[in-house]
């Protein structure tokens, strides 16, 4: 795979795109809306081949979590919506922004606040372990087909 495998973070931040609906799919390209709605994001695939304009997907290859609840939707990861529900509605970038972007110290701030957190980091935990088995191509640009 030429993508590089993403933090728990991510996955919890593709749970909320879930939840909150931030994810507009499309035949071969999706939009998702940043959790404050001020940023919007297109992810375009062909096949096996990903691209998405969400920083950590376009500059390091990382999937993102535009991308990662792209393939949660397209069932190329398999999730528990039941657990996607329980991240619904948490401010993500202003919760970052607090942690100075420390994606990691955010997670833990969000999880502490929840209930059972251990299931909840076994959940990201199996979406890892099912990016790494994942045979996807990086592309920095796709254009939609028309």
């Amino acid at each position: 795979m030429e993508w590089k495998i993403p933090k728990a973070a991510k996955v919890y931040e593709a749970y909320s795109a879930i939840a909150d609906e931030r994810i507009i799919m499309h035949e071969n390209w999706a939009e998702a809306v940043s959790s404050d709605g001020s940023k919007k994001y297109e992810i375009v695939w062909d096949q096996n081949t990903y691209a998405s304009s969400d920083n950590a997907s376009y500059w390091q290859k990382t999937l993102g979590y535009p991308l990662l609840a792209v393939l949660m939707l397209q069932g190329r990861l398999t999730y528990d919506p039941a657990i996607a529900e329980q991240f619904k509605g948490i401010p993500w970038k202003k919760i970052n922004k607090e942690y100075k972007n420390d994606y990691d110290l955010a997670a833990a701030s969000v999880l502490q606040t929840m209930q059972d957190p251990q299931r909840l980091q076994e959940s990201a935990e199996q979406i890892i372990k099912q990016c790494e088995q994942l045979d996807l191509n990086y592309k920095r640009k796709l254009n939609k087909a028309k």
